[in-house]
């Protein structure tokens, strides 16, 4: 693995109020896990911080599309251009979110250098479209289907390079058993592992992800991490906590083979609010498992 550096991408642009008058805490993530010493005990370089728009829905409703969609189509480019920037200097990138649309500044990123791939780690598929659901609105359960090129082209097509990531060279690993979009998503062909068939054998999941990605006409892959993988029991501080996940067990085995690869270039890690952890228990037990995948 090149020398990593962590970049904060600090956007909730994404997600919706968790109530009236309030805005989503994940764009607290990268500094709860800095307060945890993250940087020093992965021996990372500090790459700084691509600071996002302000969060106003405005009088959005459904129907109107992805809301914040203008602030996230210039904070994609705003990350893709730092992004760019540090793999052009052999950097490996630990993105420190945030939430699910900041997938697409790395892809974005990556787009302009070739063909490249995504593992895209959810409890969620984040697969709706307005093809199989009554409307759209946040970017955080759209993400996969976005960077894949399903939706409003001004968050899909930027610089006409549309879709960032081909449906051949994107995995879905960690959805629950009653996922909504599970059909959608096979029907594009994307390979994918439940969370069952990952806590069954999270090392088979690591070796089929690599197997399809490690190809010689892919330029690599990135890896996205929404820490809602993870079973609410034991990661409770996110916005849409579901029983039946991975624990962190489970997670290290499955991502450190994956990280470790000579075709993976970059990492990002969102959802997790430190709003919903008071005591700094998730936070400190998450950056233990983040420093165990990535040393």
């Amino acid at each position: 693995m090149p020398d990593a550096v962590v970049l904060d991408g600090p956007s909730n642009l994404g997600l919706r109020p968790p109530a009236v008058g309030t805005v989503p805490g994940c764009y607290k993530l990268a500094g709860a896990l800095r307060d945890q010493g993250f940087l020093g005990r992965i021996g990372a370089g500090d790459a700084g911080c691509v600071t996002p728009p302000r969060y106003d829905r405005g009088d959005w409703k459904p129907g109107d599309g992805v809301f914040n969609a203008a602030a996230m189509a210039k904070y994609t480019v705003q990350l893709a251009d730092r992004i760019g920037k540090l793999l052009d200097d052999d950097k490996f990138v630990v993105l420190l979110g945030g939430e699910c649309s900041n997938l697409l500044g790395p892809a974005l990123a990556l787009r302009r250098r070739g063909r490249y791939g995504v593992v895209y780690l959810d409890g969620h598929s984040d697969f709706r479209t307005v093809d199989n659901d009554a409307y759209v609105g946040a970017a955080g359960g759209e993400a996969l289907a976005l960077v894949t090129g399903r939706g409003q082209d001004d968050l899909t097509d930027l610089e006409g390079l549309k879709p960032y990531v081909r449906d051949t060279d994107a995995v879905m690993l960690g959805y629950r058993e009653d996922e909504s979009y599970l059909d959608s998503l096979k029907s594009a062909g994307i390979p994918d592992w439940s969370a069952l068939a990952v806590i069954d054998n999270p090392a088979a999941a690591a070796a089929g992800v690599l197997e399809h990605l490690e190809r010689d006409d892919l330029d690599g892959f990135w890896v996205h991490l929404d820490v809602d993988i993870l079973d609410a029991e034991v990661m409770p501080a996110v916005d849409s906590p579901d029983p039946g996940g991975l624990q962190h067990e489970h997670l290290r085995q499955l991502l450190r083979p994956i990280l470790a690869s000579p075709k993976c270039v970059g990492f990002d890690i969102g959802i997790f609010d430190p709003d919903l952890d008071p005591d700094g228990r998730y936070a400190a037990e998450l950056t233990d498992t983040l420093v165990v995948v990535l040393t």
